[in-house]
């Protein structure tokens, strides 16, 4: 009687995308990451109120967060400069 080998599994996925946080310059507005050929992304940087539960773990409850549009790169603002909303500066 011949066995039949169990199938195999797909292997995990190695290459986790990992979230990048980058600090935001004074009155920076564009997103200034740059791709696989060099050039600047330029995207708009707006700020993110609905991130999933992985950022929040990384970031904290009710943070302040900026997002580029095109390539999602999320941006902390700047610590010396005053928090945008009018709420969380109290």
């Amino acid at each position: 009687m011949a066995e039949t080998p169990a199938p195999a599994l797909p292997p995990a996925p190695t290459d986790v995308p990992q979230i990048k946080i980058k600090l935001r310059r004074r009155r920076q507005r564009a997103c200034d990451e740059k791709n696989q050929k060099g050039k600047v992304c330029c995207g708009h940087l707006k700020r993110w109120f609905d991130y999933p539960k992985e950022v929040e773990r990384l970031i904290g409850p009710r943070a302040e967060i900026y997002r580029c549009e095109r390539c999602q790169t999320l941006y902390r603002p700047d610590p010396n400069e005053l928090p945008r909303s009018y709420t969380l500066r109290f």
